[in-house]
């Protein structure tokens, strides 16, 4: 995914800070690595291994180093830098950039910026930052519910009852992430994370009462920005048992973005509370994720029964 300097410093200028000293007109240059670099080395005159593909930050080091040396020796280091093709500069501690490098970065026609953050707490934010605006990403239609920490994505054909299941779980204590339609980005550990389109979150749809707020319904605690998805659960029409696995000894499967999510096929029918299956599904899902299969460990009980009666006899 390719990403420019204009997207990035859209994106960190507020929670970082961030403010454009010069070559706004140079903003849609691309970022070919989206990592963060401190170019001392660079500057010290060693350019073998030079990240030069990198957002380059000057923190209080070099810029110290820069006034230490002679203002020739300063032009040639920081002329050697912007030679190198850089894709922005940023000065951290609201220090002011030094001559060389505003007169120097125009010719080359990099942004240069600076931001209020120490060096460390702005690098480590940057890298956030870039990680979010070039993870893959993209939209699934279902409705995201966090329930005890468990994140589910319940999916479903329209009508069939995903949002009317979603307040549901709601009233009883848990928390809604996306109604109807969920953003999804995963992140380079290969966790998904779902959050809401922005101009509906903390709406839904309930057919027969129109769009509803949750917060001022069910108050602030009924919301969450991003869950982590772990499981799929699929609203099905129940006909009869056929194709139902009723041991939960064959693990399914959704792929999104890339990953393997756990899936469940649920079957909705008069008089079954789905609010109640999800919630089961949720929680027998956190104890898998503790190491506890309740099917399997029930099938090697049954096996091991067998077993011994098979050698007993």
């Amino acid at each position: 995914m390719a990403l420019t300097i204009r997207e990035f410093f859209e994106a960190a200028e507020q929670p970082l800070e961030l403010e454009l000293i010069c070559g706004e007109e140079h903003l849609d240059r691309l970022v070919p690595e989206p990592a963060m670099n401190r170019p001392g080395l660079v500057l010290a005159g060693f350019y073998q291994y030079f990240a030069h593909k990198r957002i380059q930050v000057l923190g209080l080091a070099e810029l110290t180093y820069l006034r230490s040396l002679t203002p020739e020796e300063r032009h040639s280091r920081v002329r050697n830098l912007f030679q190198k093709d850089i894709p922005a500069l940023v000065v951290t501690r609201f220090r002011h950039a030094p001559e060389e490098v505003l007169t120097l970065s125009a010719k080359a026609g990099v942004p240069v910026m600076r931001t209020r953050m120490i060096t460390m707490d702005f690098i480590n934010g940057g890298t956030v930052i870039l990680d979010e605006l070039t993870s893959p990403r993209g939209r699934i239609h279902g409705t995201m519910v966090d329930i005890m920490g468990v994140g589910v994505l319940i999916q479903g054909t329209p009508g069939i009852g995903k949002s009317e299941t979603a307040l549901a779980l709601i009233e009883r204590g848990h928390s809604l992430v996306a109604d109807d339609v969920t953003v999804l980005n995963r992140e380079r550990s290969g966790v998904i994370m779902c959050s809401a389109v922005d101009v509906t979150r903390y709406h839904m749809e309930i057919r027969g009462l129109g769009l509803i707020h949750v917060p001022s319904l069910f108050g602030v605690a009924s919301m969450r920005v991003r869950m982590k998805l772990d499981l799929i659960v699929h609203l099905t029409a129940q006909e009869g048992d056929e194709g139902i696995d009723r041991t939960g000894l064959t693990p399914q499967s959704q792929e999104v973005l890339g990953v393997d999510i756990p899936m469940v096929n649920l079957p909705v029918a008069a008089g079954r509370d789905s609010s109640l299956l999800i919630e089961a599904a949720a929680l027998n899902q956190k104890l898998k994720l503790l190491g506890h299969d309740a099917a399997k460990e029930l099938d090697d009980k049954i096996i091991g029964l067998l077993h011994r009666q098979s050698t007993n006899g």
